[in-house]
């Protein structure tokens, strides 16, 4: 880390009066400060300057929206101090989940008078070594089985799609094979607008819903509740997350699943067209 004087430190805060007095306070202690009011405004600021320390409130406006700004900071300087304020005291209790992501907690506004002195501690202290930065492809690979559970939480929550009696390894067989062809794809991309690769997984997929019961307005919600776990998974993970990639492996996320779930229909019709046939003497 540079000295002191060079310290440059960005603060995030959608509260005006504290992102002033938060600025205030480390400018007495002899730091270079910026602020932010805004997510948003945070991340230009880290695309295009260098910053050594990170001070970010948790909630603006929504729950969770210090830990983007961490996670971008993360992408950007892995080296860096990183701390979140947070205006709620049992936010202490909650801190061994959220260390993973940020270096430490503090609890405002009482926090503001150990600030100097917490970031010259963490300052004293030798460089802890930089967070891993993961491709989307790689997070999915490592969460399969945790995203997997969390789609069939979702699915034990919805009633209309427990009528079709089954055990939880029956109902998820055909997402692992999903997964490999989600993260094949996404580790070799396809062209935007070109169409995404045959899966011979999700056409027995249509066939075998059919064969069980499933209605179509049944396999389109489950093919829903399964981006929202993806996507769910990558939001728990984006202290890991190469934000470089984000769009783009989004965009080939939702392309996957929805061609998956096409060819799935599309067999599950066909088998329905034979099952509507007369049967012969």
């Amino acid at each position: 880390m540079p000295e002191t004087a060079t310290i440059r430190i960005l603060v995030v805060d959608d509260d005006d009066d504290l992102r002033e007095v938060t600025s205030a306070t480390l400018e007495e202690g002899g730091f270079e400060v910026t602020g932010a009011a805004s997510v948003n405004d945070a991340l230009k600021l880290l695309a295009v300057q260098a910053f050594d320390i990170l001070v970010t409130d948790l909630h603006m406006p929504e729950v969770g929206d210090g830990l983007t700004v961490v996670s971008a900071m993360r992408h950007f300087n892995p080296q860096a101090i990183t701390l979140i304020l947070s205006g709620f005291p049992e936010m202490e209790k909650a801190a061994a989940a959220l260390l993973a992501q940020a270096d430490d907690i503090l609890v405002k506004p009482a926090g503001l008078t150990g600030l100097v002195n917490t970031i010259r501690e963490r300052l004293t202290k030798v460089a802890s070594p930089a967070r891993l930065v993961s491709t989307v492809a790689t997070i999915l690979e490592d969460e399969t089985q945790s995203t997997i559970q969390d789609w069939l939480s979702r699915v034990h929550a919805a009633p209309h799609l427990l009528t079709i009696k089954m055990d939880d390894r029956k109902r998820s067989a055909h997402l692992p094979q999903l997964f490999h062809d989600l993260v094949t794809r996404l580790r070799t991309p396809l062209p935007l607008g070109h169409q995404a690769l045959p899966s011979p997984t999700a056409a027995e997929h249509g066939t075998l819903r059919r064969e069980q019961g499933y209605t179509a307005a049944m396999m389109v919600e489950e093919s829903r509740m399964l981006q929202v776990s993806i996507f769910q998974t990558l939001q728990s993970n984006l202290y890991r997350v190469n934000f470089s990639q984000v769009l783009e492996s989004v965009m080939a996320i939702a392309d996957e699943v929805d061609s998956q779930l096409a060819q799935a229909m599309s067999c599950y019709v066909a088998e329905s067209k034979v099952d509507a046939l007369p049967t012969v003497a």
